[in-house]
């Protein structure tokens, strides 16, 4: 049997761009991007017969880590199934002649691109779910007092931080985007 696996990309989040061209028997679609709860790829997983054969877009549709990738094709070879990967133009039983360089450079570009997909999607879910991203804000009055301290010189950057609460690393990035500023209305 020919089967299909779609799921949301980084470059395809509504998954209309995969398998087009491919004639399977049935799809199996994943309706969100996330690492976990790929049910739809546990289900097909598990019905797999010796002989089957899976047809997927690219790599990053079918995993999302290098460890993943490992383990669902140690999967497949111990279910007889092969699994082609259009992009790639490559099988799960396809041997490449490449020099090594080639191949590590190909496996750290993978590797970007699953982390890409990974924290594109995770952070659409947190998005969602009405959690704030990114580095807590500091109030405009705690952060104005910083700025006095620091400017009067008469305090040091641990006394500030006693004061405040704000780290040394946190005033710096805030001077310098002070600084920024006033160099942009300068001009």
């Amino acid at each position: 049997m020919k089967y299909g696996y779609i799921r949301p990309t980084v470059e395809d989040q509504q998954s209309k761009k995969q398998l087009l061209t491919s004639e399977v028997d049935k799809i199996y679609r994943e309706t969100h991007g996330l690492a976990k709860k790929r049910i739809e790829l546990e289900n097909l997983l598990m019905i797999a017969q010796p002989g089957d054969e899976l047809f997927i877009q690219n790599i990053e549709v079918l995993a999302d880590s290098l460890q993943q990738l490992l383990d669902i094709l140690r999967l497949a070879e111990r279910d007889q199934m092969t699994i082609h990967f259009i992009d790639e133009q490559l099988t799960n039983k396809t041997i490449l002649s490449s020099t090594l360089l080639k191949n590590v450079e190909y496996f750290t570009e993978l590797q970007s691109t699953f982390f890409s997909h990974s924290s594109t999607f995770s952070l659409q879910a947190a998005k969602q779910q009405g959690k704030l991203i990114g580095r807590p804000r500091i109030s405009d009055d705690n952060l104005q007092r910083a700025f006095t301290m620091y400017d009067s010189k008469h305090y040091s950057l641990y006394e500030i931080k006693e004061e405040t609460g704000i780290s040394k690393s946190t005033l710096y990035r805030y001077l310098d985007e002070r600084a920024t500023s006033k160099l942009d209305d300068q001009e």
